[in-house]
């Protein structure tokens, strides 16, 4: 619909039909599609000068379906009814062709639709009625070849022609009326359904195999990797059992192997309700397994990954954990479509299922290492913060879709925004390289011009907001036309441009995303290898008698043990210590933050936006200016929790933690080192090991600080609060109680808008103050996880420097004990592992070197 052609005209007919001192703010799409629908309706019973008690009743009940009893809308409608009546609209054409100017080509098609629907109500259409609907028609520009397809549809008949049969379909496409509102959608999927079926392509061809080659080789590394890891656990575990090397270091490579046999592509689909996602979905995995339907479907986070076998389980809020019968799957993965036509939020916020997942042994993107993360539409959503934060959790690239047959919404220019900032880690002035943008239903837009201007249109925006970096990011698909084409085994433009999509897809995940996945295991593993072959050096040194320790020495040793466990239970005393001292010090900090927020947050709705109206679509105003509301006071949060908690009062602790930390860690260093030196050992060397294997776990966090080689003092990077995460609890309450509490009911525009607002300040600060105590657990949870993670670690080096210890005190014992005979056989038994490990230490080389190369021939 072209809103630009709402004029005077317009405003002041409406004001004449309604009795309302309307503005041009007030007529919106669905305002002004209603309007011509009374008119036209009302000129189809009226024509033939008589009107029958049956012909008011299916008037009232077409006009019902686009609202609710006692609802704004209802009234609207029967002050229209009243005024289109009174006026005899419906016998003006110049009136009609005002109220009628703004609709396209389809809501024009649609209207009329609608007058054949209700004429053919018995089966027939009488004569006067449809020569007023072909006049109309004329003179809205309609084809009569499509009126013929609308009288045969709704009076029975099957010799529709292919070519307008064709036509009528396409320009009926219910994701044509998406701009106007759900019930609209749903309406124009009836109206589909009454008329002939298109004539289907006959499938001669088995369905296409949708492949991933590239994936697939980046799990034959994968693959290789964990070989390895398996080679080196066989290898260190013999050399464990006799004693050669420390018990903790088979525990480090379980840890190390348990990640790449874990190691996965996470693909996250966003996007609005009703924009196609569970279609693109199946046609990326080649098999209709996601429920589709025109209006909003998707109810829940659903995960689709590789399973040994097909099963779905369902997990709830509240922990539960059940296994569901796959006929169960779409229906629980489903809102109910009262729902979706009416209280969509109110259905959401009341879900108790937190997420399904669904495991597949057959779906080539996912067994070929990828989990999807499909999402409700995130528009309407009283959880969206919840809900973005879980799909963007530890993904590697986001699909975001919308609808390339009408402009980016304000709610996608937010989400896309939003959606950048967690992916950037909180800094909001940084495109992401992970986001594919995919403008679908592009076979909506026939012309060549007319594609050419969506492509400008979207690319202008991600590229001036600054949303996206690199090459192929943006993508232009029919994801139907693709999923069709894959089911029938044939090729057209729209699966070629499929393909491109998934190319760039596969692309990035293997090249960009994978080839860092493999680097980053295989220096992990080499961490562990390296350990090895110092300690089985360090045990031949033993049998060859270069390193001796007298019981003096031994005693020493024995002693340092000690000292260690000391040093990680006093580590441990600290950290709880920072602990309460962090939440006294937060607790004083956000008193002082809370005293003005109530007029920081009323400065800001000075500023709040919707495009609806609060009379037809008051649920939409409320959902915005709900959204508007979180989107303020997750922001000023963030200001509290990035400039107050964590640059001050987290950053001030963990400064004094690490610090101790590097104190602890420095002693026992130094006492290595020592040791070294006396005795010719080299485990200084490998403890370092260990501290850089820390050092990458927090990699951009700061390390410990200190002298023992970690990365300095603490990083500004160290958590970021961006709304996400922090408040999702309290958001999820707040926007679930707002979403259901209004019953304005009343047509005075003036001021309403106020109101609304004023209410949503009053739910949601009532909602926001009533939530601390799951704010509290939130924090907890968040500051106990950051120092928990930090003496963890610290733990984890003392614990293998202990074991160091105790396997120097063991080898010592086994050398003394030993024939020399026994000596000579295990050197030459430990000279065969050192040549093991070598030999793994040279394939991983390989690995690295080959990815290496494929790395810089991208670039």
């Amino acid at each position: 619909m072209d809103t630009s052609l709402v004029n005077s005209q317009t405003v002041e007919l409406l004001s004449q039909i309604t009795g309302q001192k309307l503005t041009q703010k007030n007529l919106t799409p669905p305002v002004i599609f209603l309007a011509n629908l009374v008119t036209v309706l009302l000129g189809v019973i009226f024509v033939d000068g008589t009107v029958a008690e049956s012909e008011k009743q299916r008037l009232l009940t077409t006009l019902y379906r686009f609202s609710n009893p006692e609802s704004d809308v209802r009234k609207l409608t029967h002050l229209m009814i009243k005024g289109v009546k009174e006026n005899q609209v419906y016998k003006q054409v110049n009136s009609l062709l005002v109220l009628a100017a703004p609709l396209s080509e389809s809501e024009k098609l649609l209207l009329i639709s609608f007058g054949y629907q209700m004429s053919a109500a018995d089966g027939e259409i009488d004569p006067h009625e449809k020569k007023y609907l072909e006049i109309v028609a004329k003179h809205l520009g309609i084809q009569s070849q499509h009126l013929a397809v609308l009288e045969a549809g709704f009076t029975h008949q099957q010799n529709a022609e292919t070519i307008p049969l064709n036509e009528v379909h396409f320009l009926l496409d219910p994701a044509r009326f998406q701009e106007l509102d759900t019930i609209f959608v749903k309406a124009a999927s009836d109206i589909l359904m009454s008329l002939p079926a298109k004539a289907e392509h006959k499938i001669t061809k088995p369905p296409r195999k949708v492949s991933y080659g590239e994936l697939k080789k980046f799990q034959e590394y994968r693959k290789q990797l964990d070989n390895y890891c398996y080679q080196l656990s066989q290898i260190i575990q013999d050399c464990t059992n006799r004693g050669f090397l420390p018990h903790t270091l088979i525990e480090e490579l379980g840890e190390v192997s348990q990640k790449v046999q874990s190691q996965r592509f996470r693909l996250s689909v966003l996007g609005e309700f009703s924009q196609g996602k569970s279609t693109l979905l199946n046609a990326l995995l080649g098999e209709e397994i996601q429920p589709v339907r025109e209006i909003p479907c998707s109810g829940a986070v659903t995960v689709l990954k590789y399973g040994t076998q097909k099963r779905v389980v369902c997990r709830y809020k509240d922990g539960r954990e059940e296994e569901i019968p796959f006929e169960q799957y779409q229906l629980k993965a489903t809102i109910s479509e009262d729902a979706a036509l009416g209280c969509l939020s109110d259905e959401l916020a009341h879900n108790e299922i937190d997420e399904i997942v669904f495991e597949h042994p057959d779906l080539e993107l996912c067994s070929n290492g990828v989990e999807i993360v499909d999402s409700p539409g995130l528009n309407e959503h009283p959880d969206r913060t919840a809900i973005t934060q879980k799909l963007l959790k530890d993904t590697d690239a986001v699909i975001f879709l919308t609808n390339a047959s009408r402009p980016i919404t304000q709610v996608e220019r937010h989400l896309l925004q939003d959606v950048r900032t967690q992916l950037n880690h909180g800094k909001d002035n940084k495109s992401a390289n992970n986001i594919f943008v995919v403008g679908n239903f592009i076979d909506l837009v026939r012309s060549e011009k007319g594609r050419e201007q969506v492509r400008q249109r979207i690319e202008r925006f991600v590229q001036g907001q600054n949303i996206v970096t690199g090459e192929n990011r943006v993508h232009f698909i029919s994801a139907q036309a693709a999923l069709d084409a894959i089911l029938q085994g044939t090729e057209d433009e729209y699966l070629k441009a499929f393909q491109n999509f998934t190319e760039s897809i596969e692309k990035f995940l293997t090249f960009d995303s994978g080839i860092v996945k493999i680097k980053h295991s295989i220096s992990q593993i080499n961490q562990v290898l390296e350990k090895g072959l110092d300690g089985l050096y360090q045990s031949q040194d033993t049998l060859d008698g270069k390193i001796q320790i007298s019981e003096a020495e031994k005693q020493k040793v024995l002693e340092k043990i000690g000292e260690a466990s000391g040093r990680d239970v006093r580590i441990r005393l600290l950290a709880s210590q920072a602990i309460d001292t962090v939440f006294d010090q937060a607790a004083e900090s956000w008193d002082e933050w809370r005293e003005g927020l109530g007029d920081r947050m009323a400065n800001k709705s000075q500023h709040w936006y919707s495009e609806h109206s609060p009379v037809w679509s008051q649920d939409k105003l409320i959902r915005d200016y709900t959204n508007q509301f979180i989107r303020d006071l997750s922001k000023e949060i963030d200001e509290w929790g990035n400039t107050k908690l964590k640059d001050v009062i987290l950053q001030k602790n963990l400064k004094y933690l690490d610090t101790s930390i590097a104190y602890e860690l420095d002693a026992i260093q130094g006492q290595f080192k020592s040791l070294d030196e006396h005795i010719q050992t080299n485990f200084s060397q490998q403890l370092q090991l260990s501290i850089n294997g820390i050092n990458d776990d927090f990699t951009g966090m700061g390390g410990f600080g200190g002298g023992v080689g970690i990365g300095g003092a603490l990083a500004t990077g160290l958590i970021v609060f961006t709304g996400v995460g922090f408040i999702a609890v309290i958001v999820a309450s707040v926007a679930a109680a707002i979403a259901g509490s209004f019953g304005f009911g009343m047509l005075d525009f003036d001021g309403l808008k106020d109101q609304i607002k004023g209410k949503i300040f009053e739910l949601g600060f009532k909602n926001f103050d009533e939530s601390m105590d799951k704010l509290t657990d939130k924090l907890d949870e968040i500051v106990g996880s950051v120092f928990e993670n930090r003496v963890e670690s610290a733990s984890r080096i003392i614990a293998q420097a202990i074991a160091l210890y105790e396997n120097l005190l063991e080898q010592q014992e086994k050398a003394h004990n030993e024939t020399l005979e026994q000596r000579e056989a295990d050197k030459v038994w430990i000279y065969q592992k050192r040549q093991e490990l070598e030999q793994v230490k040279n394939e991983l080389e390989v690995i690295l070197n080959i990815n290496t190369a494929i790395a810089s021939s991208i670039t």
